[in-house]
């Protein structure tokens, strides 16, 4: 197998625009012949001028969207407002439900139920992909907090280099450095902006397999949110991950992008307007009930977005008795419905 040098910001960015006919002269990004030869990325004639030109799309894409972007960036300012003001619980409710989606967009196809046992319990099915959950899980962590990608994007992963997993994290640090010398060339556009070129040269960096895409959506994500003091995440999925769609110059990709950001915040306000109706009339009717477990419970119910009874038990510290008395009685008097339609291994959700 040939070895693999780390690919530097010159070399990975170019091939963002795609040609139909390329000279020979022109292909010095290609690996040579010689089989017993690394395939290195020789720096070539012209490189640093196709790089720099490739740099200037981004920030004429940037510049002919100006008026577009600073629409959704007022749309994120007023859900990381409303996430400062609300329940710390939200934050956790949005973050699995995008991680969710994601793992629907990347092809692992990850319920909330399955994952809210997963990041909860650590329990599977016997038919389940282990990894996917995984993947969705480490999801659910970066977009609920922790340090940001740009202090340490290899210590964000938190994962050997993919291409050789039995060796230490220096590979992947060399190409995390690759991909942040990039996003530093970029430091003059907006955070969201920089967070959609950064997801789009992301593969590029050697930086992910195709199955772990979600670490550069997560990523990006974190970017766009910028420096946020209620939303550590930008949503991109909940709203249908359209802006993650490649193709197309980097005018048309960051179009895609506020797109589907503001589809994705569209949504992520609406649950929380719907959630936070729910808590105030659920208030109201629990009234009467006495005892620490149907607050505890009420709580639960707004930082997932559905519950099990051993969730339930684990997260509010209640008997497995107390948990399913006060959710049947939460779901005769309309504020929780059950979802599986089961007997056993039942999910109940807020009846938003």
């Amino acid at each position: 197998m040939k070895a693999q040098a780390p690919t530097s910001s010159v070399n990975f960015i170019f091939g963002l625009n795609e040609v139909e006919e390329t000279s020979e002269a022109d292909l010095w990004f290609l690996p040579g012949p010689t089989e017993g030869e690394p395939d290195l990325l020789p720096s070539g004639p012209g490189a640093q001028s196709r790089a720099a030109a490739v740099l200037d799309e981004w920030r004429k894409a940037e510049a002919d969207h100006a008026a577009r972007l600073a629409h959704v960036a007022g749309r994120l300012g007023a859900l990381d407002d409303r996430l400062q003001r609300g329940p710390e619980g939200w934050r956790h409710y949005l973050a699995l439900i995008e991680a969710a989606e994601l793992s629907w967009f990347f092809g692992d196809r990850i319920t909330p139920d399955r994952l809210a046992l997963w990041t909860n319990l650590r329990l599977s099915g016997m038919q389940e992909d282990t990894a996917a959950l995984t993947r969705a899980g480490w999801a659910v962590q970066r977009l609920s907090g922790s340090p940001g990608p740009e202090a340490g994007l290899a210590e964000f992963l938190g994962r050997h280099d993919p291409e050789h997993p039995d060796l230490e994290t220096e590979p992947l640090a060399d190409r995390a450095d690759s991909w942040r010398d990039l996003m530093a060339s970029l430091s003059n556009l907006h955070p969201i902006s920089r967070a959609c070129a950064g997801f789009h040269v992301w593969s590029l960096a050697g930086l992910t397999h195709q199955s772990e895409s979600v670490e550069a959506a997560v990523t990006a994500s974190r970017i766009a949110a910028g420096q946020g003091k209620g939303a550590v995440f930008a949503p991109l999925a909940m709203g249908g991950a359209g802006g993650l769609r490649g193709g197309g110059s980097p005018a048309d990709r960051l179009s895609r992008w506020l797109d589907g950001m503001e589809s994705a915040i569209f949504s992520a306000m609406r649950r929380l307007d719907d959630l936070e109706a729910w808590a105030t009339r659920a208030d109201t009717v629990m009234a009467s009930l006495s005892g620490r477990t149907p607050p505890a419970l009420r709580a639960a119910l707004t930082d997932w977005p559905v519950l099990s009874a051993p969730m339930a038990e684990a997260l509010i510290g209640a008997s497995r008795a107390a948990v399913q008395r006060n959710l049947a009685w939460m779901e005769k008097h309309g504020l929780v419905q059950e979802i599986t339609g089961q007997g056993r291994f039942r999910f109940w959700r807020a009846a938003v």
